[in-house]
């Protein structure tokens, strides 16, 4: 095998466009096999056209480069590799050859045995969020109530002078159905209004001045698309739910300043920078976020890609269409190699765990409820339509069978009005799929964005969401082997700050459906595992897919030059074992963003 369908150019307009519906990475998971590059001259081992060795050049030797982690269910690697110009000059002998000939335009880096590899993406995320959880007080540490209340009480006595508390992301599974009561806060809040999120960032909690702050008293009606929780006498107990939680955030409390915001976001992308991330999906953005990224972009706080995804609202977004649109040409305007904003976000529905994500049956532990989506099929499909007709990506949270049934339909139905144009769409979550529509994402051409830590049976799982799922829908959750086996397209995002934004535990957690920090645990639904090339290329090639990059996601001659110093090999060691692979250097289009 060589490399033979990687593009041969090194000056920017190389690299072969994604057919509409092709796959970014293809073949099955039954292999693997490696192929090493040699010096070959023509094919993806040998040198790239289009210009001749400048300083700023770097040659990597001393260990395995991993060009491509699965060719048709092989890996394809090589001894050494050279950057130039943003983009890998050559591979193999040929590196080592520009080298040789001019020692002085190429600086070499030693791996130390180590290894190099694609750069990874996380095709869904919520940075700017994440970065600010770092504001409030430390919830997500808590490893019970007890544990949040000290944190919280922790930081009001750190900031006696503080208007308000807002912090993120408490474990939902603390308290009983994940309902937590606003006067528990209040003993350790008193009259400061507090709000908290959840870790699904679905739900929040409030305490009585909060409430009363938002003016939610047993008379509040629940808002559209949004649940107040209530006691027996209608009074709200503290715990708001989906539309009830985020107009809340949006609307009542106070937002963080704009420095703090862009400290936010500095910090978070380093972060993503120091395990060898270089894109990212911020699935997520309210018209306020924009100036934050634009401020960022504009004083070099950006250490990785970002593409902005602007949110949808089922009540609003004909009046949206124009904004989104101007949004997306102030940032094409802005020409920022690290900031882009293609992509719409539509929140289908909510999350099983509050019984807010939409099932085409009721909950088993509700007979009455089949959950709360945000769109009406209709609504959702007229939509879609007409963001598409934009020229928009479109990126849909889905979570329950009804929610990424009705996904598909809309995506489907846009595609049928101009079969033509190419489309990169995408569905992320895919938690709960019936078997039905597993092969409608290849024949549509929808990318399947999984957050594949969530697929392992946690606390989580076994106490909130399978009690409320039953048998079988159980057994349709995060169908990530049966997707990839399908031929569709497959990338892999993390959702932080719900969870880590660490790939390697959750490419560890891919491999083996199981806790991968207990090697003796149970697969469970063990046919939805994948092999480690798979699960890698779905955070490389497949990110490239979603990303609207073709020149990238791999290590061949003419790609563009994102790359990842590993301790090891993450395709030969343990699964076990990647979750300890240490990150000692990351290269976005060539340039350094992390050195270990």
């Amino acid at each position: 095998m060589n490399a033979s369908n990687g593009p041969d150019s090194a000056d920017g307009t190389a690299g072969a466009a994604f057919p509409d519906g092709g796959t970014a990475h293809g073949g099955s998971a039954a292999h693997g096999g490696s192929t090493t590059h040699g010096g070959s001259t023509t094919h993806g081992g040998g040198t790239a056209h289009g210009g001749t060795a400048s300083t700023g050049g770097t040659v990597f030797t001393g260990g395995t480069v991993i060009v491509d982690p699965d060719r048709d269910g092989d890996a394809v690697t090589s001894d050494a590799i050279a950057f130039r110009d943003g983009r890998v000059r050559a591979l193999g002998a040929d590196a080592l050859a520009l080298l040789d000939a001019d020692p002085t335009a190429y600086a070499r880096i030693d791996l130390a045995g180590g290894t190099l590899a694609p750069a990874l993406g996380d095709g869904h995320a919520h940075p700017l969020l994440g970065g600010v959880e770092a504001l409030g007080p430390r919830i997500r540490e808590a490893a019970d109530l007890p544990g949040i209340l000290s944190a919280v009480a922790a930081w009001k006595a750190e900031h006696p002078d503080a208007e308000w508390i807002v912090g993120a992301s408490y474990d939902a599974t603390f308290a009983e159905g994940g309902l937590f009561d606003a006067r528990w806060l209040d003993e350790v809040t008193g009259d400061t209004p507090t709000i908290l999120r959840a870790w699904d960032y679905h739900t929040a909690w409030a305490n009585s001045a909060a409430l009363a702050a938002g003016g939610i008293t047993a008379d509040t009606p629940d808002p559209a698309l949004g649940r107040i929780v209530r006691r027996a006498d209608g009074s709200p107990l503290g715990t708001l739910q989906e539309a009830a939680a985020n107009d809340f955030l949006a609307d009542v409390v106070p937002a963080f300043a704009l420095a703090q915001r862009l400290d936010a976001i500095e910090r978070a992308t380093r972060a993503y920078a120091a395990q060898g991330t270089t894109w990212i999906q911020d699935a997520w953005v309210e018209p306020g976020d924009l100036e934050v990224y634009l401020a960022a972009a504009e004083q070099g706080r950006l250490h990785t890609r970002v593409n902005l995804a602007f949110r949808a609202d089922p009540a609003r977004w004909r009046a949206q269409r124009a904004a989104f649109a101007a949004a997306r040409e102030r940032v094409r305007g802005l020409a920022h190699p690290r900031l882009t904003a293609e992509t719409v976000k539509f929140f289908v529905d909510g999350v099983v765990e509050s019984h807010t994500a939409a099932l085409l049956e009721p909950y088993a532990d509700r007979p009455d409820d089949r959950g709360l989506p945000n769109w009406s099929p209709d609504a959702l499909a007229e939509a879609a339509a007409a963001f598409d007709a934009d020229g928009f990506q479109l990126h849909l949270h889905a979570i329950g069978d009804a929610a990424n049934r009705h996904a598909l339909d809309a995506l489907g139905a846009a595609r049928a009005a101009d079969p033509e144009r190419e489309r990169h769409h995408v569905i992320a979550h895919v938690a709960l799929l019936d078997p039905a529509d597993v092969a409608r994402f290849a024949e549509l051409g929808v990318i399947a964005n999984f957050e594949p830590y969530w697929a392992q049976c946690d606390a989580v799982m076994r106490d909130l969401t399978i009690p409320h799922l039953g048998h079988p829908r159980d057994e349709w959750q995060y169908l990530i082997g049966s997707i990839h086996r399908s031929g569709a397209t497959v990338s892999f995002g993390s959702d932080w700050p719900v969870t880590t934004l660490d790939w390697r535990p959750a490419l560890a957690t891919a491999i083996t459906r199981h806790d991968p920090a207990d090697p003796e645990a149970a697969a469970w639904l063990p046919e939805e595992r994948i092999d480690a090339g798979a699960a890698y290329a779905a955070y490389t090639a497949g990110i490239a897919r979603q990303a609207l990059a073709p020149d990238r996601g791999t290590l061949e001659v003419g790609r563009v030059a994102d790359a990842v110093w590993l301790s090891a090999d993450p395709l030969r060691i343990a699964p076990e074992a990647i979750a300890g692979l240490e990150v000692r250097g990351t290269w976005l289009a060539g340039e350094a963003t992390f050195r270990g």
